[in-house]
């Protein structure tokens, strides 16, 4: 089952996230869903983000990575979080002309204020690049004084 994800911060004027700002002119307007225990994304890419012709770069590969683990940190962890350390497999190169990518992200494991992540990156039904994400999450408390974390409630529809 799919369960649809919403941006809370798309709501505040000072909010400008390269990865998921719906606003941010140069951005990747990422959305996401919840598929039981992944998040999941699609996401299309365009000429703007290639590294050689026809080839999506390979630095926008793993920021999408690492944006979705974010949103799993956000929604399925109730809390904020920052990158530790990432590290990527490139398996086969993402061709723009092949349209849209999927990312899937699931939880490994977490230790105390440390969680890490496998995100996986597909097109056309195939694994080409894969990540281990470790995140350190912040205590409740400073993710909503200093991240402006609104809870794990407000990234789902009410209605």
């Amino acid at each position: 089952m799919s369960k649809r994800i919403i941006n809370p911060y798309s709501v505040r004027d000072d909010y400008n996230c390269f990865g998921c700002s719906p606003d941010n002119p140069i951005g990747l307007h990422l959305t996401f869903r919840e598929e039981n225990d992944e998040i999941v994304s699609d996401w299309t890419p365009g000429p703007d983000f290639a590294g050689w012709i026809n080839v999506l770069h390979g630095g926008i590969q793993a920021t999408l990575m690492d944006e979705i683990a974010s949103w799993y940190v956000f929604t399925k962890l109730n809390t904020a979080g920052v990158t530790r350390q990432m590290d990527v497999k490139y398996r086969k190169a993402v061709l723009i002309s092949d349209g849209p990518i999927t990312l899937r992200a699931s939880l490994k494991e977490v230790n105390r204020s440390l969680a890490t992540f496998a995100v996986k990156l597909f097109s056309k039904g195939e694994l080409r690049a894969e990540a281990t994400i470790v995140y350190y999450l912040y205590s409740s408390e400073d993710a909503q004084q200093k991240f402006f974390y609104p809870g794990s409630d407000a990234f789902y529809s009410q209605t």
